[in-house]
């Protein structure tokens, strides 16, 4: 019988047995931990992106059909005559008359001759650069001539800008209100670049002395919290036009939100694809610029790229930041031909950003257009309300242009204001590396919105006054307590700047007196000796229904001289007014002030100019002291 008790083992060898069990047994599973995915980024190469289903190359025209011709003749050879061949001569034929033959068509008249081209104004400057038109060559933007050193005359142009005649004089016992929207927008300084780099003067109304004034930042003091996101620069120096008068400079400087402050980004590129953008200056520029948004996204963020011609479409559904050779490609593949469909390609666009929408993103449409829409719907009212409504849904706009000679600079301030965006405008690659660079922050991440500013004038010390620009931006006085009114958006540690050329009680009034002059104003409000006037800002916090209010005294004691020298950013921000003044041929300009005057303010306050910003704007000045007097409107 089999031995029902199995000998007892020891102790030693039942903790052998289970170490031995253990090293044979299979491991437990262990969760992995997620590994984040590297960011893929590279070349647009045609390789790179066909994983993507993108074709950079377009497909080659087929070939041409191919013509079969009838195989030549075969030469026979000609053998010798023989003499019983040969025939008799008998003279020539002999023709019937008939009716004469039809009179000969008069030959075509001569091609007209081309048009005058007048001579080029070519010079040597002292220090050996060539200049045309006494532009610098070297260097600058300015394209080639053609050959003899003469300049062909300026194509036709259908560009069009918003009216902007500058504000009158207004009298403060009458009207001591001024109220505008806030304007960061910068078109207008590239664009007048453009025009004097090109050896022409720029329209009139191309010139928006703001938008100048605030290319350029001027080193205002910092807000330190974002609860109060603004703080408030004054001074006030003699007008150096206008003696006897006084310029009033006030700076807003907006808070910088830190890295980890700033919203996730929900963007979508629009990019007008139409015949007219098929230009290096136009969508290869919109490419170049649009990349270098790509640089600057994180994880975080998301992009759609969206286009519009004849019709519209996307290339690319929202994709994360961490694709960016796969937005590289999206951006690359995209091709001009076609119409202009630009209301069409707008609604696709706010579908794409709703797709992706966040009330905890920045949710903006970034347009790259040249503004000229000629298919569906044109009208400049229709478009601007469509936009206002996409508002509320809190889906902002912003408009970069491009191009010349149908440059629709009208229609796309008008689109930018009304979507709480940015307008500007990129006439080089260096204008698209500034804005799309670090500066893209600025505009990118939003502090406050509906951001309105009122200043009221004590009548006791200032008897006129005008606000220098901001035309297109001016506020009745009741809006400025009024929510339900639009007004502009500040990003990021952007900074806004505005000048009054005011006249002091006693000074050298612009209008007449009165007849019946209304003596029931004798002192104004607050201390009449040491308030000139009264700063109020009103701004929404972001995503906010309701505004809120600062306040700020502007002062200049009665007792205390005018400084004959202000700061450096209030001569800075003079010299730039003048010069966007003269430019535009403004009434309250006195004529006797010259570019020469205008030089030598700038030249006395270029500062600490790291980029060069300044001292590009100095060879602007010089360049427009050369320009010939305006003969087309």
């Amino acid at each position: 019988m089999p031995n029902r008790n199995p000998p007892r083992r020891s102790k030693s060898s039942l903790m052998l047995a289970a170490v031995a069990a253990l090293m044979t047994a299979s491991p437990a599973p262990v969760m992995a931990t997620p590994i984040p995915q590297p960011q893929r980024d590279g070349a647009p190469t045609d390789a790179a992106c066909r994983e993507f289903g993108f074709t950079l190359t377009p497909p080659a025209p087929p070939p041409p059909p191919v013509v079969r011709r009838p195989p030549p003749p075969v030469a026979v050879p000609i053998g010798p005559t023989q003499k019983h061949d040969r025939v008799e001569y008998s003279g020539p034929p002999v023709i019937l008359p008939g009716p004469p033959p039809p009179p000969a068509p008069p030959p075509p008249p001569p091609p007209a001759p081309p048009a005058p081209m007048r001579p080029a104004v070519i010079a040597t400057t002292p220090d050996g650069r060539t200049t045309v038109e006494g532009v610098v060559v070297s260097g600058s933007r300015i394209g080639p001539q053609t050959p003899g050193g003469q300049i062909p005359p300026a194509p036709v142009t259908t560009e069009r800008y918003p009216d902007a005649t500058p504000n009158p004089v207004k009298r403060t016992a009458e009207q001591p209100v001024s109220t505008f929207s806030i304007d960061v927008d910068t078109a207008a300084y590239a664009n007048v670049r453009r025009f004097l780099d090109q050896g022409q003067t720029p329209p009139r109304d191309a010139v928006r002395v703001e938008e100048m004034i605030n290319y350029f930042d001027y080193g205002y003091a910092r807000p330190t919290s974002a609860a109060r996101p603004f703080a408030v620069t004054t001074a006030v120096t003699a007008s150096p036009w206008a003696p006897g008068r006084q310029i009033v400079h006030v700076g807003l400087q907006g808070y910088e939100l830190p890295e980890s402050q700033r919203r996730p980004l929900n963007l979508t590129f629009l990019v007008d694809v139409s015949g007219s953008m098929n230009s290096p200056d136009k969508l290869v520029l919109a490419k170049q610029s649009m990349n270098r948004i790509i640089d600057r996204l994180r994880p975080q963020d998301r992009v759609a790229v969206a286009y519009y011609a004849e019709g519209a479409g996307t290339t690319l559904a929202p994709t994360p930041g961490t694709e960016k050779l796969k937005l590289r490609c999206a951006v690359a593949s995209l091709r001009a031909s076609g119409g202009t469909a630009g209301a069409t390609g707008m609604t696709n666009a706010y579908d794409q950003a709703q797709a992706s929408f966040g009330r905890n993103k920045v949710n903006r449409i970034l347009m790259f257009t040249d503004g000229d829409f000629n298919v569906g719907v044109t009208d400049d009212k229709r478009l601007e309300d469509y936009v206002a409504d996409k508002r509320k849904t809190g889906v902002y706009l912003s408009v970069y242009g491009f191009g010349r000679g149908n440059y629709q600079d009208a229609r796309m301030q008008a689109i930018a204001q009304a979507g709480n965006g940015t307008a500007a405008y990129v006439d080089d690659l260096n204008e698209a590396r500034r804005l799309f660079g670090p500066r893209f922050d600025k505009g990118a991440f939003p502090i406050a919105d509906d951001v309105k500013i009122q200043v009221e004038f004590n009548p006791a010390r200032v008897a006129e006054w005008r606000l220098i620009g901001y035309e297109t931006r001016l506020l009745n006085e009741e809006d400025f307590n009024n929510d339900a009114v639009d007004a502009g958006e500040v990003g990021s540690g952007a900074s806004v700047t505005a000048l009054y050329e005011i006249t002091p009680v006693g000074g050298p009034t612009q209008i007449s007196e009165r007849r019946y002059p209304d003596n029931r104003i004798t002192t104004g409000g607050g201390d009449p000796n040491g308030e000139i006037g009264f700063i109020q800002v009103r701004y929404k916090q972001p995503g906010a229904a309701r505004s809120e209010l600062m306040q700020q005294v502007l002062a200049n004691p009665a007792a205390s001289r005018v400084s004959a020298q202000p700061p450096e950013a209030t001569r800075w921000a003079i010299a730039v007014a003048a010069f966007a003044q003269k430019l535009r041929g403004d009434p309250w300009m006195a004529n006797d002030y010259g570019w020469t005057d205008v030089l030598d303010q700038a030249q006395g306050a270029r500062g600490d100019d790291p980029y060069g910003d300044r001292a590009e704007f100095v060879q602007l000045v010089r360049a427009a002291q050369t320009l010939p007097e305006r003969r087309e409107p």
